[in-house]
């Protein structure tokens, strides 16, 4: 019997449950005694000219062994130098609150707050823009109106017999991980496993990708840098690039010739950490009284804070995946990145493809209610059938697998949705506060879509253990878990005798990383190959060793040995055939290109009550299929839909980046950003389906982001759908008290 599809526990757990992580701020290395400490001095304001920084009451402050300003970044590579580079450090303006303009650099860590505030920086007010607030394209001082990407094949809809048209926005979003932390060496300190003494940069930081990138910035050769990641504490598509704040404290080490460290507090992390989603969608959406939507086409301004990092290619993630799940004869799109005086905005769980469903799944809902149709029957009439996969979208995408009917009926079967229909409608007859709202979202997304591989190399030693070593490094995901299954279905080796390797440049010097879903089938599939190398070559090595025929010889995976078909007298253990196999051992590596991107999808219904006294929205049931092909470890999978379906229902219903019209944040603290807890949610009742995908052996789609793909604009819809026989038709996410009681008076002409 395989082990794949089983309820295995995570084998990461019991350290972190009974030990802890060890993040990058608990290292105590040898490589990393006396590190001292960086501090950044941040801007208070959101755009300035820089006129004149005095570092010297700073310098003479108690413990402060340096401080250092961009004038001090000589031998860091320029980067471009057009106005919209974001530089390391500021020079002569700042364009966003939180802006890093100087580093302290002290012997302890409580020296360093002190000393940043002694820095005295001459700041020249211009004036800013906080965030979408007006028309975009409108000029002004403190925008760079480049354009960075437009679509230039933005064409009309074509006719339909009933039409509707809404602008609506999705707000700025924090990933809230665990803080950030870097710390690096100095030249000629030699790294745990002997190292290069030569080497001028080993660093430590909780990131999702780093060696090249990090090299590059600061002007040094990808072999003479070497990164490990420890424990990440989450990522959520914020720590994928290398940020600015990383690279400083590399080259501080390099600079300085001695170990530095730097631990952000939760106030730097609201404020300096890339920001999520912030688009702006204009939607059109027409069909015929029968149901059937003839055009739609989605207008995106994407809002990419003071610097165009992730944003330049969010808004072309939301286009290609704009039609959604449903087969359309005309879909249209185009778009804008604009700069503002925020923080730069960049990829955050999902990427723009939560962006994408949450405009197509509110533009059916507004259809449907202006022919007067069921929204469920809206979404059957429309969606790609079974048997026109693989299907190619308006845009281009081209869908490897799926059965989105088949999906959406599940949920409403599960749900009950005809009954919770007649329960909305008593409580609409009865008329009292509390009315029940009830959405749906069909969606499909782009997973291991960015057109790399993936390596792992797997050995099994002379005493029958493996070691794997993969390129995809995890932050939470399960990937020693997941990858071990997929060793021990093969070689039938127990898992506790499987070691799984990631996160270090010296023993994995070639690897592309966790995101965009992309872990298991592609950094999955490697594993898989490479145990599949390994498995024929113990073959060849245990024939020779019985003098058989390889064709008789059979691997029992329950006992874990090699023998001779039906002859468990020659039978073999793991250790006896890579002993024999010799210094070599049984060794494989392999670098896995998929053909294709996958798109798994899925179907989510969510319920709300809504007291239409004070707006209070609340999420009572959440019910979801979310296909993403074979399940390896429902356990895994099921975790990631959990984790993601409650940062959807966050992004619906509460979570929002605030600025004024100054571009100083509202938000700066947790007592003033909204995020969601146990509390607010539900138990998910979470439905299984699997709709393999040929696109790999092992038939998987991505599975880490589709939560809150499908989650925000069910509940989003669940929310309006409560108060729409009020007269509403439409609310801005997130759908707060605020917003929805407004709504209501608005609607009834008392506001």
């Amino acid at each position: 019997m395989s082990i794949l599809g089983t309820r295995v526990v995570r084998t990461e757990d019991p350290r972190l449950l009974a030990q802890g992580g060890v993040y990058t701020d608990d290292l105590r290395l040898p490589e990393l005694d006396g590190a001292a400490r960086i501090t950044f001095t941040r801007s208070p304001i959101a755009h300035a000219r820089i006129t004149g920084i005095d570092t010297g009451a700073a310098l003479a402050s108690p413990g402060v062994v340096a401080v250092l300003t961009a004038a001090d970044l000589d031998d860091v590579p320029a980067g471009g130098g057009r106005p919209t580079t974001e530089p390391l450090l500021a020079t002569d303006r700042v364009r966003y609150v939180g802006e890093a303009v100087a580093i302290v650099v002290t012997e302890q860590g409580y020296q360093g707050e002190d000393a940043a505030e002694l820095v005295s920086v001459d700041y020249d007010p211009l004036p800013a823009v906080g965030g979408l607030r007006r028309r975009a394209g409108r000029r002004h001082p403190a925008v760079r109106r480049d354009r960075l990407q437009r679509d230039p094949h933005r064409r009309r809809a074509g006719p339909a017999g009933y039409v509707r048209r809404l602008r609506g926005r999705g707000p700025a979003h924090i990933p809230q991980s665990a803080a950030r932390a870097t710390a690096a060496r100095g030249p000629g300190r030699r790294g745990p496993l002997g190292g290069r003494p030569a080497d001028p940069v080993d660093e430590y930081p909780e990131r999702q990708l780093a060696r090249d990138a990090l090299a590059a910035a600061v002007g040094l050769d990808a072999a003479a840098v070497r990164v490990v990641a420890p424990d990440v504490g989450g990522g959520f598509g914020a720590k994928i690039a290398v940020d600015r704040d990383t690279i400083i404290v590399a080259w501080a080490a390099k600079h300085l010739g001695r170990p530095v460290r730097w631990v952000e507090t939760r106030n730097e992390n609201l404020l300096g950490m890339v920001h999520g989603r912030a688009q702006r969608h204009t939607i059109t959406i027409g069909g015929n009284r029968d149901g059937r939507i003839l055009a739609y086409h989605l207008d995106i301004v994407q809002d990419s804070g003071a610097y165009p990092r992730g944003a330049t290619f969010l808004p072309g993630l939301t286009q290609l995946m704009a039609s959604g799940v449903y087969d359309l004869p005309y879909c249209g799109s185009a778009f804008r990145s604009v700069l503002t005086s925020t923080m730069p905005i960049g990829a955050y769980r999902g990427a723009g493809r939560p962006e994408a469903t949450a405009a197509i799944e509110r533009a059916v809902d507004l259809f449907a209610a202006e022919i007067g149709m069921d929204p469920a029957e809206v979404r059957r009439r429309n969606v790609v059938a079974p048997e026109a996969f693989p299907y190619t979208t308006a845009s281009g995408a081209v869908y490897d697998t799926g059965d989105y009917a088949a999906a959406l009926d599940a949920v409403l079967s599960a749900a009950g949705y005809a009954g919770l229909r007649a329960e909305q409608a008593q409580r609409r007859d009865r008329g009292g506060p509390v009315q029940l709202g009830i959405g749906l979202a069909s969606y499909v997304e782009i997973t291991a879509g960015d057109g790399g591989g993936e390596t792992s190399r797997v050995v099994v030693d002379a005493t029958g253990a493996v070691t794997v070593y993969t390129g995809s490094s995890p932050h939470g995901q399960g990937h020693e878990t997941a990858f071990a299954m997929l060793v021990t279905d093969q070689l039938g080796i127990p898992m506790d005798k499987i070691t799984v390797i990631h996160g270090d440049t010296d023993q994995v010097p070639t690897g592309i990383g966790t995101f965009g879903s992309r872990s298991l089938q592609l950094g999955g599939t490697a594993v898989h190959q490479a145990t599949l190398q390994v498995k024929d070559q113990a073959r060849e090595v245990a024939a020779g060793m019985i003098e058989a025929s390889e064709a008789d010889l059979e691997l029992d995976t329950a006992t874990g040995t090699w023998q001779v078909r039906g002859d468990p007298d020659t039978a073999l253990s793991w250790a006896e055939v890579a002993a024999q196999a010799g210094l070599a051992g049984l060794a494989a590596d392999v670098e896995f290109r998929a053909d294709s991107p996958t798109f798994p999808f899925g179907a989510h219904l969510a319920v709300v009550e809504v007291d239409t006294q004070t707006g209070k929205a609340t999420l009572i049931r959440h019910v979801t299929v979310d296909d993403a092909g074979k399940v390896l470890n429902p356990v895994l999978a099921e975790g990631q839909r959990h984790g993601g379906i409650a940062q959807g229902a966050a992004q619906a219903l509460l979570e929002e980046v605030r600025y004024d019209a100054e571009g100083n944040p509202l938000t700066s603290t947790l007592a003033d950003y909204a995020a969601i807890t146990a509390t607010e949610l539900p138990s998910f009742e979470l439905l299984a389906m699997e709709t393999p995908t040929s696109v790999n052996a092992l038939g998987v789609k991505g599975i880490g982001e589709a939560g809150t793909i499908g989650a925000t604009p069910a509940v989003h819809n669940a929310v309006i759908d409560a108060v729409a026989h009020l007269g509403v038709r439409h609310i801005d996410m997130p759908a707060t008290p605020q917003r929805v009681w407004a709504a209501i008076n608005d609607a009834r002409g008392t506001a």
